[in-house]
């Protein structure tokens, strides 16, 4: 399975295939622009070919884009609502241009509507996208969340109701992060709960739906609802569950990506996705 990290786009979109392969990457995550701005100018042609040459020449993949944090295609307001529908767009038009397969996004905030009103919005943003074709076939990965405030994807209850409301389904599938199941309350730090957690998304949503993985420890105890990430086997949920995890033949050949604390020579990153591999096909003492 490609192990991998999030990666700055520091200085052009290109450019962080350099700083993956200085960290081990053989999978990466970026953003495709300013996470924390709502525009951005298109990107130039020489960027998008330097870009593909540069993911050719290190061999770096599957590249995975996480979407704005500021996007809400929950919001019961048609103004914000409407801004994140075509912010949203436009992140799949980057996408499509830059050949990414997967663009991962957190399913959105009720904020105060309540979670079916919350969901229904969500699903007829994603239909509305998904029917005028925008992105090409760039598949929509719903990031399960903590469910930190009024969040949706808390449950695995909400991504099945997603998968109801939303029959592009060949548009759309699953990221899994570690630390937002354990803080939503699905516990995977040993084999017992390990295999009841993913026996119930099975269950509910379908493993085969599940396309990419954010492996991050947890800050914060199970069922704490509070996304605060740390490094593997330092935080809450411990190395047992991430050896299951990375040992499960099930997901064999998916993307493992960590997003886990770092500074800027990025040694952290190194440390944590050493350990990862040492995981595989190793029990921990």
């Amino acid at each position: 399975m490609p192990f991998g990290a999030h990666m700055s786009i520091s200085g052009g979109v290109s450019k962080a295939f350099a700083r993956g392969v200085s960290v081990s990457c053989e999978a990466m995550q970026i953003f495709s622009k300013n996470e924390r701005q709502w525009n951005a100018k298109p990107i130039p042609p020489e960027e998008v070919a330097a870009f593909k040459a540069e993911q050719q020449r290190t061999g770096i993949g599957p590249v995975i884009v996480h979407d704005s944090y500021l996007i809400n295609l929950a919001a019961p307001g048609d103004e914000l609502w409407e801004k994140s529908i075509a912010a949203f767009s436009h992140e799949l038009e980057r996408c499509d241009l830059l050949g990414i397969p997967y663009l991962v996004t957190h399913p959105g905030a009720h904020t105060g509507s309540g979670e079916e009103a919350g969901l229904e919005r969500e699903a007829l943003a994603l239909n509305r996208i998904f029917a005028a074709g925008i992105g090409g076939s760039t598949v929509v990965l719903l990031e399960t969340t903590a469910g930190q405030g009024s969040a949706l994807g808390n449950r695995f209850e909400h991504l099945a109701r997603l998968f109801e409301l939303v029959p592009y389904h060949d548009r759309m599938a699953v990221c899994v992060d570690t630390c937002h199941i354990f803080a939503a309350g699905y516990d995977i730090r040993d084999a017992a709960s390990y295999q009841s957690t993913f026996a119930e998304f099975e269950r509910i949503v379908g493993l085969d739906r599940i396309k990419c993985f954010h492996l991050n420890d947890s800050q914060k105890d199970l069922g704490s609802r509070v996304d605060r990430h740390n490094h593997i086997g330092q935080g809450c949920i411990g190395l047992e569950g991430f050896r299951l995890l990375v040992n499960d033949p099930r997901f064999a050949g998916l993307p493992m990506i960590i997003e886990t604390p770092k500074g800027d020579d990025m040694a952290e990153d190194r440390t944590n996705l050493s350990l990862l591999r040492s995981l595989v096909g190793n029990p921990v003492s």
